[in-house]
């Protein structure tokens, strides 16, 4: 099937790499931890930094203690001679999409993006409190798990998911994620004890510290920076009620409209790269895009083949690494057309969805 766009420039993924995820990386600086990341995915283009068009990272000064944190590692990217740069308090999969919308402007042919996040040095479930309503849900301290055990709880008594086959997503992902050389966790994991009822630790993302970078280019230049480009066929990102009590947790008509914005529904998908941190949110997200449910490709869609954020959850890069995942799969010739999808706030508050599709054989 041709490859369309729906927009007026080709742009494409032309490179992709990510750190190994571990739990701690106490001896690295947030700029020691980007550096290598940022080297290795030039590399792969030939292109030096100073040959960038756009350059655009995503991160969050609540996970570094300290405001404007993000300028630090301005200093592995090269700031001099002045850069076309910026910033988004958010996972770098916002940052792509604004690398994505400045290059569809025509302002800039090539894009850098990177993202980064250490969750080690603190109580991340207590940091992730302050994304909530700052009136009402903030001052009880409600935690990411204990929302999440909500939603899935939520699923259950709607008789759309049990524990059982929560419990086989995770071990699914986390199988997968043992041709991944960067995960977190791979291979048998036990299922563990309850985190928050009826979520078990094996339904529940590993905590630890990551990075990960792409460079996007247009039309001709990708072709030249790239065997086969993972070019962006359709991109969008919308966000829900910040309230949970005037959502639905068991449905995410974001991602849907989202997916449906993006072009996900024109044609099968062979790849499903989804930012569900927790195994119900999986049980969402496949309900969303229509994938096992006769959708968007059925049941013949490789779901996180990468091992998905239940394998590695680097908090900021997560999302940014399923769209870049997705494309690596259209580099090697593994995907033709994928679904990569990304998430930020409790319960899967806010969803970008991307289509990426590689020219024909």
């Amino acid at each position: 099937m041709p490859r369309t766009s729906r927009h007026a420039r080709d742009v494409a993924v032309v490179a992709f790499a990510q750190s190994d995820h571990l739990r701690r990386t106490d001896e690295l600086s947030e700029v020691e931890m980007v550096m290598p990341v940022l080297h290795q995915v030039l590399a792969q283009t030939g292109l030096k930094a100073g040959e960038i068009g756009f350059t655009c990272s995503g991160s969050s000064d609540y996970l570094a203690g300290r405001a404007f944190s993000f300028t630090m590692t301005l200093d592995g990217v090269g700031a001099w001679p002045p850069i076309s740069e910026s910033h988004v308090e958010m996972d770098g999969a916002w940052a792509l999409y604004e690398a994505w919308v400045k290059i569809q402007t025509g302002e800039a042919d090539t894009a850098l993006v990177y993202s980064y996040g250490k969750s080690s040095p603190g109580p991340v479930r207590d940091v992730l409190t302050r994304q909530l309503d700052p009136y009402y849900l903030a001052p009880l301290w409600p935690d990411s798990v204990a929302l999440a055990a909500l939603q899935a709880q939520a699923l259950i008594d709607a008789g759309e998911t049990d524990e059982a086959a929560l419990a086989a997503i995770g071990a699914r992902s986390r199988a997968s994620a043992e041709a991944n050389p960067h995960a977190q966790l791979s291979g048998s994991v036990p299922q563990g004890d309850y985190q928050v009822r009826p979520l078990r630790t094996g339904d529940c993302p590993p905590i630890g510290d990551g990075a990960a970078a792409v460079v996007l280019a247009a039309g001709d230049t990708a072709r030249r920076l790239c065997a086969r480009p993972a070019w962006i066929t359709g991109i969008d990102h919308r966000i829900e009620a910040h309230s949970l009590g005037l959502r639905d947790l068991t449905d995410s008509p974001s991602t849907r409209l989202a997916a449906e914005r993006a072009g996900v529904f024109d044609s099968p998908v062979d790849t499903a790269e989804l930012h569900a941190p927790f195994s119900s949110q999986e049980v969402v997200l496949r309900k969303a895009l229509g994938i096992g449910a006769g959708g968007a490709g059925g049941d013949a869609v490789a779901v996180n083949p990468s091992g998905g954020a239940l394998a590695a959850n680097p908090i900021m890069a997560a999302g940014l690494i399923r769209i870049g995942e997705a494309a690596a799969r259209i580099h090697r010739g593994e995907s033709d057309r994928a679904v990569a999808h990304a998430t930020s706030g409790p319960c899967l508050q806010q969803n970008l969805v991307a289509v990426l599709e590689g020219d024909p054989a």
